[in-house]
């Protein structure tokens, strides 16, 4: 936002905010729950966690990346701390895909190459490929064993286009025939494949290699007159990973406020900026909050495992959860390097008043997440630091939550941009200089945090959480229950 609101207006909507009333078998909430929670989130008590991730990094190779013993004993330390505070926490697993080499997926027709993608993720073909006639079912889904001619000659490949359902079914019903692979023709009018046909956790569902092909590689196949060749040659690894979800035992189940941040670190490092600052912000405001605290919405707090590889905690979560279980999600916010050394001080851009950002537009951004902006913004103009947007990106774990249509705010210290002379002007520290010259390294350590800029977002994270447990009304409020009208996550 180009145009920040300062201590006036904040009080303003801490005042409107505390004006709304609990609701029939809910708890008063604490006068002032924000700056009450705020000032009991301090630095000392987030680096000792930051410390503890430190030693786990030290003991496990270096660093703390999902899928390493590194993260399991992070996630074993946070779920413990909750534990002890009296939460009830889960740690769902889930499975992710790990990439080992990209190889080259190519489809021969005729002496020509095209390339494909390899939609069977575990599964490739053999050194060389698979050579053999590519044949075409009578009803062109492939959907049903009975839209073949009986058995295929051997080592046939299917070729299918991607309607009607899903890629599983298609494989099933061409296996079942005798191919040997499955080519799946992509819709050549640029709308993308539909979404029934890769559904969640497809690819263990395969066990042929299956493709998808563009236009240019259908064209191909439509003409061939003699056998085609199948590399699939991309290798991948399932990783089995976990979340970590703690909820507060009182406030409204229907009003969740969820706070967020990644637990898992980059491979180059032990990850303590990227992001266990977040983590102990997010883990300190949880313990001083407490599961039986006096607010009007439940706090759901949660620590994403895959973080760094594809938002795979985020987007496994999300796929769990109805219709419903979104819209009783108020909003969400998210908490990513609030330690950089050459610290700025920044609010997720949810009034969209900054430069547009790649692949995101004004009408992709839920109603609320401005007002998010503007209470996070407020609170740092209190705290002595002016705020500036950091453009939304599509590779955030705030992300999947804002095509859900659940309004979204955080803050940032920084990453790998320089600060601009401007800013080192605004906030102190070094110009052309990255806001974390140790970003996704093995500098990326509790020695090199920044605990001044710690301690300002730390509290500015208690501030949040404790402003909107109180209240999602006000001036800086979002919509109500009734107002909701979420979308699953394809």
């Amino acid at each position: 936002m180009t145009v920040r609101l300062g201590a006036t207006l904040l009080w303003i909507a801490v005042l409107l905010a505390g004006c709304s009333s609990a609701g029939p078998g809910l708890p008063t909430a604490a006068p002032d729950l924000g700056h009450g929670l705020a000032k009991k989130v301090t630095a000392d008590a987030m680096m000792a966690h930051l410390r503890a991730l430190q030693n786990i990094a030290n003991a496990n190779g270096g660093n703390r990346a999902d899928g390493t013993p590194g993260f399991q004993a992070s996630v074993d330390y946070v779920a413990k701390a909750l534990r002890d505070k009296g939460f009830d926490v889960q740690t769902p697993q889930f499975d992710r895909l790990y990439p080992v080499s990209p190889g080259k997926p190519t489809l021969t027709v005729a002496g020509r190459g095209y390339p494909v993608d390899q939609a069977s993720m575990l599964v490739q073909t053999p050194p060389g490929g698979l050579t053999g006639p590519a044949v075409r079912p009578a009803q062109p889904s492939g959907c049903a064993a009975s839209d073949y001619p009986g058995a295929l000659p051997k080592g046939a490949i299917a070729v299918v286009d991607d309607t009607r359902c899903s890629v599983v079914d298609k494989q099933n019903s061409a296996v079942a025939r005798g191919a040997s692979a499955l080519i799946v023709v992509s819709a050549p009018d640029g709308h993308g494949a539909p979404p029934t046909l890769f559904t969640p956790g497809y690819y263990k569902q395969l066990s042929v290699p299956v493709a998808v092909v563009n236009p240019s590689g259908a064209a191909a196949l439509a003409g061939a007159g003699g056998p085609v060749r199948l590399i699939l040659d991309a290798v991948n690894v399932k990783v089995t990973s976990r979340n970590v979800v703690a909820q507060t035992k009182t406030g409204s189940a229907h009003e969740v406020i969820m706070v967020g941040a990644h637990l898992d670190g980059s491979r180059a490092g032990p990850g303590i900026n990227d992001n266990g600052s977040g983590v102990a912000a997010v883990l300190e405001t949880a313990l001083q909050l407490g599961p039986l605290a006096p607010v009007s919405n439940a706090v759901r707090f949660v620590f994403w495992g895959a973080g760094e590889d594809g938002l795979g905690g985020v987007m496994d979560y999300l796929f769990g959860l109805d219709r419903d279980q979104l819209n009783d999600i108020a909003l969400y916010l998210n908490f990513t390097m609030l330690g950089s050394p050459n610290a700025g001080f920044f609010t997720d851009d949810g009034d969209q008043s900054g430069p547009p950002a790649p692949g995101i537009s004004a009408a992709d951004v839920p109603e609320g997440s401005a007002g998010i902006e503007r209470t996070l913004a407020g609170y740092l103009n209190l705290a002595g630091k002016r705020a500036a947007d950091m453009p939304l990106n599509t590779r955030a774990d705030y992300h999947p939550f804002m095509v859900a249509g659940v309004p979204i705010g955080g803050m940032t210290t920084g990453a790998s941009q320089p600060k601009t002379t401007v800013q080192s002007r605004l906030w102190g520290g070094q110009a052309g200089v990255p806001f974390d010259p140790n970003f996704q390294s093995p500098r990326d350590t509790a020695d090199n945090i920044n605990r001044d800029a710690l301690a300002v977002m730390g509290s500015g994270v208690g501030f949040a959480v404790g402003s909107y447990a109180q209240s999602i009304g006000g001036v800086n409020g979002v919509p109500p229950h009734d107002k909701r009208h979420r979308t699953r996550v394809p």
